[in-house]
């Protein structure tokens, strides 16, 4: 048995049996001993954004980590986007990154680089495996990083020798590391604050506080203490639609958001952290609450926020009883023209059952959220570290997580072109994925950035750089060239019509909304 054989066994004994792959020279090891283990599922992306984007959707979907497979320091480099956007959304993933041999090193072969420096950014755990005994206990140590809480990035450093020399056999993995508790005198302090002035409070909640229990506990305190409560802008996983706790969320635009948070005194947050700006823009704030305003933090990332919103319950005897009904708009299919309202009623109308919705309309899908709240129950799944081509591949490892679930991936054109290639991988694993591609021909999240930050009037130069319809790009021809079938819609019944049909279908289909 070799090094790599060892750290595949260890890997699927592990409970990591799932591996995002774009390997190169220095991974070959590796490759042929995923023929010698039973047990481990392989899925080629053809760019390594794929491949960390998929491994973040599987993880979020699966709540286990996958694997992926890089080459070298450039390959590794290639996924960081979508390493950045992972670590934001805390998914834990463990990344084998293949190396020169060790006698290689030295000589500054082209493909050579600091592969832990490129790594530490965006992984919490980095080692490289010294030699083929030691691979497999190496791998071990990844996966228990990986599955620690809260979760981590792993990154696993395979030097080619050490992949090919002999190693002694497989490594036992710890037990998975339990979510922590909670401090009960966080708990004590929210209800002191919700029993002392609720209508001037916000609970701020994201992570666990949004899964289906953790909506519900959180409804029963609003209806018995009439406090707010919120989500962040932006969620690794919200539970939605009907029969579900609706909650707003605190608005990307600055001057929407700051009417919203004015009146508040107090900010509970749950799992969530203080909201901030995106971004700095000229005379205007960076932290959005008032003035004045106090923030208790309840829950960390990663504790038990449905254990603490229980206990914060009980302590303020709200119960089922408690609950206000929702009342949410009729959902009717548009017809007529496309616009961002007949858009999202369309989508509203076609979320079938237990659906997962990968959000990056971004600009397109700013009002999807309130005619969506009646559709039905599905999870929402957002882009938390803002790196543009999160979308396809978190829609691919969601649907890897996930085969019996609908994927619905809703993204702008600009951001589509990224990870385009996420097609190819979904057509070969004829996963079923819908991808709803919102073709407005250029950057409109630049161009409202453009005026936010009074940068003044775009200039030919300028707008050339926010556009992207010279030539016009054809999703249809895309999508058709990699496999998935795809059809473009113009007008509201169109779409409603092409919905349907990629709904009931098996495997990916593309829609390209026409606007």
């Amino acid at each position: 048995m070799n090094g790599a054989e060892s750290l595949v066994r260890t890997l699927v004994a592990g409970g990591v049996d799932v591996c995002f792959t774009n390997p190169g020279t220095s991974e070959m090891h590796f490759v042929a001993a995923l023929d010698k283990v039973p047990g481990m599922r392989c899925v080629l992306g053809l760019f390594e954004g794929i491949v960390t984007g998929a491994a973040d959707g599987y993880f979020r979907m699966k709540g286990t980590p996958a694997s992926t497979l890089l080459h070298l320091g450039p390959g590794l480099a290639n996924g960081l986007a979508n390493l950045h956007n992972a670590k934001k959304a805390h998914s834990g993933i463990v990344n084998i990154v293949g190396q020169h041999a060790t006698y290689h090193i030295g000589y500054n072969a082209p493909l050579t680089s600091d592969i832990e420096g490129l790594a530490r950014p965006m992984s919490s755990w980095v080692r490289t495996s010294p030699d083929a005994k030691s691979v497999a206990a190496d791998g071990a140590a990844a996966i228990a990083a990986a599955k620690s809480a809260p979760p981590q990035i792993a990154t696993l450093i395979l030097p080619a020798d050490t992949a090919w020399n002999e190693a002694d056999g497989i490594a036992e993995v710890p037990v998975d590391a339990q979510r922590p508790s909670y401090s009960p005198q966080a708990v004590d302090t929210a209800a002191k604050i919700l029993h002392g002035d609720a209508a001037h409070t916000l609970l701020l909640v994201t992570g666990s506080a949004l899964t289906e229990h953790g909506l519900a506990l959180a409804e029963r305190i609003a209806g018995k203490t009439g406090c707010t409560v919120m989500g962040q802008t932006y969620h690794p996983r919200m539970a939605r639609g009907r029969g579900r706790f609706s909650v707003n969320r605190i608005p990307y635009v600055i001057e929407q958001a700051l009417p919203i948070l004015k009146n508040f005194r107090h900010i509970v947050l749950v799992e969530a952290n203080d909201p901030v700006a995106f971004f700095a823009y000229p005379n205007k704030p960076s932290m959005l609450k008032a003035e004045g305003c106090q923030v208790h933090r309840m829950t960390a990332w990663g504790e038990n926020s449905v254990a603490a919103l229980e206990a914060l319950a009980n302590a303020l005897h709200a119960t089922a009883q408690d609950v206000k009904p929702q009342q949410h708009p009729e959902l009717v299919k548009p017809t007529g023209a496309l616009n961002h309202a007949t858009i999202a009623q369309a989508i509203a109308c076609a979320i079938p059952e237990n659906a997962i919705m990968v959000d990056e309309s971004v600009t397109t899908g700013r009002g999807f959220f309130p005619p969506t709240a009646g559709a039905a129950p599905h999870d929402w799944l957002q882009n938390m570290g803002g790196s543009i081509g999160f979308s396809t591949p978190v829609a691919t490892g969601a649907a890897i997580a996930c085969p019996d679930r609908k994927v619905i991936c809703m993204v702008g054109d600009g951001s589509a072109m990224y990870t385009i290639q996420s097609l190819w991988t979904q057509a070969r694993e004829g996963l079923n994925v819908v991808t709803i591609v919102f073709a407005n021909r250029i950057y409109q999240i630049l161009r409202g950035e453009f005026d936010g930050v009074g940068a003044g009037e775009p200039g030919k130069r300028a707008q050339d750089m926010l556009k992207i319809d010279r030539p016009t790009l054809d999703f249809v021809a895309l999508a058709k060239g990699m496999g998935v079938p795809a059809v473009a819609v113009t007008s509201a019944d169109e779409f409603n019509k092409a919905l349907a049909n990629a709904v009931a279908e098996p495997g990916p289909r593309l829609i390209e909304v026409q606007m």
